[in-house]
């Protein structure tokens, strides 16, 4: 299952920006991600938990957003939803395309919680 591999880069990615806020741990994690990613959101939101173990995210929310299938057209220029294997303009039928939406994987969001400071407050 190489939905493991890929929530376990996403749990240092997280690190990561907790370490950059100089935040606690992260309570939320909102991930963009497109049919044409390669990944089963379902298997991504098994695998996480196991993961995130002992890290400074475990226990975190995990929330997907799913991204629509877009395409350009090379022909006509229109920018139009398409469909899993039926990548074809929907503007004009042609199947001279570009994918601009639908493959991504995305770190969209991180809620944090913060350390309280330890210095008192003058």
């Amino acid at each position: 299952m190489h939905e493991l591999a890929v929530a376990q880069a996403l749990v240092e990615q997280v690190d990561a920006v907790i370490d950059q806020h100089r935040a606690g741990s992260a309570t939320a994690i909102r991930v963009r991600i497109g049919p044409l990613a390669g990944v089963v959101p379902e298997l991504l939101a098994t695998a996480f938990p196991l993961a995130a173990v002992g890290s400074r995210m475990e226990g975190a929310e995990l929330e997907f957003v799913h991204a629509p299938i877009r395409v350009r057209c090379q022909t006509c220029g229109a920018e139009t939803e398409a469909v899993m294997n039926r990548l074809i303009c929907g503007a004009c039928g042609d199947w001279h395309t570009q994918i601009i939406s639908g493959d991504e994987l995305l770190l969209e969001s991180v809620e944090l919680e913060t350390i309280p400071s330890l210095t008192p407050e003058s």
